[in-house]
């Protein structure tokens, strides 16, 4: 799975980093928007969704695996005078990067459903343990296997997968615009609360 994300960053096709949730706006911005706080966006990409929340007034931990895709995201935020705790790490070892726990926002744009099952099960106890009571995940996922994306995920996988310490506030399919229509037909968001 790393190989192919490499590939793709290294050939410059990143379809994911050009969009910017109509959920994520919501969640940000819109009428109940949550309180600022602390974002952990995990699978951060070139950190165009970080940044976002940063410009918003949120302090934000982007993670990602692919040093090009983060070399991009810190040239970005530069640019932009917005300060990004940016980390190089494994999502599914959040617990090596020395991070505060408290998060009150995980953000999760394509980056759970890429994962093999012992590697979803070592990303729930690592957000777990960093999110903050109450806090909010908000995850696009893949509902089915969709090259790279070794399985889909579903309601019933995450209820299970991050237990009691979370409820499954809601689950839509995705309706982004500009997105191609076989990519939202396999697509959901999933909001996830903790207790």
């Amino acid at each position: 799975m790393g190989i192919a994300y490499r590939l793709m960053y290294a050939i410059g096709f990143t379809p994911w980093d050009r969009v910017l949730p109509d959920e994520l706006k919501r969640v940000i911005e819109g009428p109940d928007a949550l309180p600022k706080g602390r974002a952990l966006d995990v699978g951060c990409g070139k950190g165009a969704k970080t940044i976002y929340m940063a410009a918003h007034g949120w302090q934000v931990t982007g993670v990602d695996f692919v040093p090009r895709a983060l070399h991009e995201a810190r040239k970005r935020a530069g640019a932009a005078g917005i300060e990004v705790d940016f980390r190089l790490g494994d999502v599914t070892r959040l617990g090596d990067l020395d991070l505060e726990p408290g998060y009150t926002l995980v953000f999760d744009f394509g980056c759970y459903h890429g994962l093999k099952s012992q590697q979803r099960a070592r990303y729930a106890e690592g957000v777990t343990a960093l999110a903050a009571p109450g806090a909010t995940l908000l995850m696009m996922a893949f509902t089915r296997a969709l090259p790279p994306v070794p399985s889909g995920v579903s309601d019933s996988e995450l209820r299970e997968r991050f237990g009691p310490a979370w409820d499954l506030a809601w689950f839509k399919p995705s309706e982004e615009t500009g997105t191609p229509a076989i990519i939202r037909a396999a697509a959901a968001w999933f909001c996830l609360k903790k207790r």
